[in-house]
């Protein structure tokens, strides 16, 4: 899931986000979750935010990097029932790299969130 964040990562990609997103991004398991939107989205967003700050807090406590980024899109599924699923990608803004979302504001099919490990402190303290 972190894999990205080493240099030994094989594969030929165009630059390190290419690298980064390819390795991570994954769709947030959401099969066991009920189909009704009114009780699926809070169980669907309450563990997107879950893993992704249990996720951040690792990168920062193993590699002592701070500046990676979770993002977290929410988006209805292109199926007949079209249940809404979650998809979580990390990467590290780099100043000679362009941005995994260059204008977050402007997406309009589906709703992203950039989440720092900053953010999940705010949120609450880590369970020991």
């Amino acid at each position: 899931m972190l894999t990205g964040l080493r240099p030994e990562t094989p594969g030929a990609y165009a630059d390190r986000l290419a690298e980064e997103t390819t390795v991570n991004g994954r769709g947030m398991t959401d099969y066991d979750l009920p189909a009704a939107p009114q009780e699926r989205t809070p169980l669907l967003v309450r563990r997107c935010l879950a893993y992704v700050c249990a996720c951040l807090r690792a990168a920062q406590g193993e590699f002592g990097d701070t500046e990676v980024r979770a993002y977290v899109s929410l988006s209805f599924a292109d199926t007949d029932e079209g249940l809404l699923t979650s998809n979580i990608t990390f990467c590290t803004p780099l100043p000679d790299v362009r941005p995994y979302i260059a204008d977050l504001e402007a997406v309009t099919d589906a709703a992203v969130a950039e989440i720092s490990v900053e953010d999940c402190s705010a949120w609450s303290s880590p369970r020991r």
